[in-house]
């Protein structure tokens, strides 16, 4: 959890010890398989062919394929189901998720076309619900905050009439928070160093509980054209907007712990504590995509689009709190119980989300049939994090952090693969693929690199690779389309209640989320 930062800085600003993490910044800039019915029911597979709403956003050169103005909207319905060890949670979502417009001007000479859009998509959605129980725990989350606050005095940690560690120091918050409530005790006359809960002859279980709610928005602004009938290029402004909500609470309960008492000694006896977290996230950013469409012959294209990061500026609001209860084996020693909250964290932070790169074939196959293939690499070592400096609106690289995602994260390799037949001329049946490999590196997942995280929350989920299937039928009537899509998205992840590291086991879970998307899309062109 700890990480030390230049002194000047951290004693401008003590909120610091609650800043954003490399996990934090992994979270906010994943992307989902979502768009248009046409767009999902092909996997997403429109780099290279374009003409649809969706695609503009993959590749702005999109819209030099097309020959006329559209307009048209999209509803889709999520049944989602997250599956642990403990029980299956099911949450039904329902959205807007694309609408936009595209206008064409048909020109004479070499620019055949000149097209501009307006569009909006929602690029992800954070919501996920995780709960689990860990039967029998080796060691506690007290002794691990206990171990990275080992050297600091606990007069840095303990509240006086005149000092308030959260905003007078830089030491980190879980400490002050743990310390405060009694998960660790000073173990030595010296008073820096610290001993957890769980001792020799403990035993302990844990439950765990998370859930995320929220989006991220996108609404871009393009402009391209077509030259020839045998290049497309195109240009997208993005300006985002993203709300993310966490609410997590981890519950320990310990027989045979060396716990504090009413009487101010420790002893052995029964711990229970519940660490509960809560924080939100708001920011707005922008991007640019560049593309191009390259059409030799009628029968083929081949595109490529590059999409920069996201520019992010984000505000933060969070607190923890910790309820515990101490219920020592000699009851005159007096229990132990009450409630202990943090300060709440307000502060700004800087993200730069990854690069995007897209490169795509796409094939006719006599009149009737298409198939597309797509291939995306997210460079997630490439995000980078600041925070605010010693003055307003002045933000400094966050080192560590950005150090931290150098350490968990690997560039992300995506395939998506669409199929779609005329069976005819206003009757369309489409099917697609598309899978991400997983961003997380060996090291960090099997518990060989220490995890920090920002706060008081020492959770974290790594996500494994994600499938997703999708067939869909489209319909034309004169200027009319309606769509319709049916795609199911597999993915596994693992939910950390605290860091897995040199040789200590933490409590963690598997989680299984099954999303299963019905899709509609109509609109026009004229």
């Amino acid at each position: 959890m700890k990480k030390f930062l230049l002194p000047a800085l951290a004693a401008a600003i003590p909120a610091l010890a609650m800043a954003q993490s490399a996990t934090d910044a992994y979270t906010l800039t994943q992307s989902d398989l979502r768009g248009t019915a046409r767009f999902m029911s092909m996997g997403g597979a429109f780099t290279a062919l374009g003409g649809d709403l969706s695609a503009v956003n993959v590749n702005p050169a999109s819209l030099g394929v097309y020959r006329s103005s559209e307009i048209g909207a999209t509803l889709d319905v999520g049944f989602h189901n997250f599956k642990t060890s403990l029980s299956s949670q099911n949450k039904t979502t329902a959205a807007c998720n694309n609408f936009g417009y595209v206008g064409v001007v048909n020109l004479s000479g070499a620019m055949r076309t000149f097209a501009w859009g307006a569009n909006y998509n929602r690029v992800s959605s954070f919501d996920r619900i995780i709960d689990g129980y860990s039967p029998t725990l080796h060691s506690s989350l007290s002794n691990y905050v206990a171990g990275f606050t080992n050297g600091t005095p606990y007069q840095d940690l303990e509240f006086t009439d005149s000092y308030n560690p959260y905003a007078q120091s830089n030491e980190d918050w879980l400490s002050i928070l743990a310390y405060n409530s009694y998960l660790i005790n000073p173990n030595s006359a010296s008073g820096t160093e610290y001993q957890g809960l769980f001792g020799q002859g403990s035993v302990a279980d844990s439950y765990y509980y998370s859930r995320e709610r929220g989006y991220v928005d996108e609404y871009n602004f393009s402009f391209g054209g077509n030259v020839s009938n045998v290049v497309s290029w195109g240009v997208n402004i993005g300006v985002t907007d993203l709300s993310y909500t966490r609410d997590v609470a981890y519950d320990e309960s310990i027989g045979g712990a060396d716990i504090a008492t009413n009487s101010g000694r420790l002893a052995p006896g029964k711990a229970e504590f519940t660490l509960s977290n809560s924080q939100h996230v708001t920011g707005t950013g922008w991007n640019l995509n560049f593309g191009v469409i390259i059409r030799p012959i009628n029968e083929l294209r081949f595109g490529f689009s590059v999409k920069t990061p996201t520019w992010w500026s984000l505000q933060h609001a969070a607190i923890g709190a910790v309820d515990y209860s101490f219920n020592p084996d000699n009851s005159n020693l007096g229990s132990l119980n009450g409630y202990e909250e943090t300060d709440q964290a307000n502060f700004d932070s800087r993200l730069t989300s990854p690069w995007r790169f897209n490169l795509g074939v796409a094939g006719v196959i006599g009149s009737s049939a298409i198939v597309s293939i797509d291939y995306e690499r997210t460079a997630y070592p490439d995000m980078t994090m600041k925070h605010q400096g010693q003055w307003y609106n002045d933000f400094v690289s966050a080192t560590a952090v950005n150090d931290d995602i150098k350490n968990y994260y690997q560039a992300a390799n995506s395939l998506r693969v669409g199929v779609e037949y005329r069976v005819t001329p206003q009757f369309s049946l489409r099917a697609g693929y598309a899978w991400q490999s997983t961003a997380v590196k060996d090291a960090a997942a099997d518990g060989t690199e220490e995890i920090y995280t920002s706060g008081t929350d020492p959770s974290y989920v790594f996500n494994k690779a994600v499938n997703s299937i999708s067939v869909g039928a489209g319909y034309r009537y004169k200027s009319w389309y309606i769509d319709a899509a049916y795609v199911h998205k597999k993915r596994s992840s693992t939910y950390y209640c605290f860091t897995d590291w040199a040789g200590g086991i933490a409590p963690s879970g598997h989680v299984d989320e099954n999303v299963n998307t019905i899709v509609l899309s109509t609109g026009f062109r004229f």
